[in-house]
């Protein structure tokens, strides 16, 4: 289980090919929101009650752009889709409602205490890369009770730039002590994806508010409708 490409490796290798032929999978980096915990839904009634309250109607393909986005790419989206010049208070005004919104708990997502259980009972190392405020991760994965399975968590405000660079995924990974080659990430959004595959970590989309486009079934290891396909397809070895 874990090996990412060849089955023998204790058959002695030289030379960078053949060292990466006997890596192994050692870890593995989640994202939260709309991955772990169906948190997704939540962002997105604040988005729409929002403009509700202002009076506009949100573009078609705002779900698309907004999801797994944070930082500059989240004030691009919100700045033209609202039609404002300073995003800054309806994204404060949006996770000042989240905020409210989970405090009565986020139900977790099919499949992640399964996939987690298993991979830790099977030693791999466990982190969380989330766009998420740290104290956000930390409150909601304690909640859902699952906080304990993860080694380290990584928040967005972490990293110097937001997905789809990789900078969170390449920092969970060295917070975990391992290559980003050594480690599966998993993501809902098309962003997210696209972060996990420059990181260059063997990434897995399990859709959420989003579908896969055509870019990311070529870019990703795998595409799965819940974390339990996920899983089951690591334990027959085919991701």
């Amino acid at each position: 289980m874990f090996k990412r490409y060849n089955k023998f490796v204790n058959i002695p290798v030289t030379g960078r090919h053949q060292q990466e032929e006997a890596s192994m999978i050692r870890g593995a980096i989640f994202d939260m929101d709309g991955l772990l915990l169906d948190s997704e839904c939540i962002w997105q009634k604040g988005w729409y009650e929002i403009a509700g309250e202002m009076g506009i109607s949100l573009p078609d393909t705002f779900t698309s752009e907004v999801c797994g986005t944070s930082g500059p790419q989240m004030e691009t989206v919100i700045r033209r889709s609202y039609r404002v010049d300073d995003p800054r208070p309806i994204m404060a005004s949006c996770q000042e409602r989240v905020y409210r919104y989970e405090e009565e708990g986020v139900p977790l997502k099919p499949g992640a205490e399964e996939i987690l259980s298993g991979m830790k009972s099977s030693g791999l190392l466990l982190a969380v890369g989330s766009s998420s405020p740290i104290e956000m991760i930390r409150k909601n994965l304690e909640k859902a009770g699952i906080l304990t399975y993860f080694d380290v968590l990584t928040s967005g405000r972490e990293a110097a730039h937001p997905k789809p660079a990789p900078d969170i995924f390449l920092l969970a990974a060295k917070k975990l002590g391992l290559s980003p080659e050594e480690c599966y990430v998993f993501e809902d959004s098309p962003s997210g994806v696209e972060a996990g595959c420059r990181a260059g970590c063997v990434t897995v989309m399990i859709p959420d508010m989003v579908k896969p486009t055509d870019e990311v079934r070529a870019r990703c290891s795998g595409i799965y409708p819940s974390l339990s396909d996920a899983w089951r397809a690591i334990n027959d070895n085919k991701l």
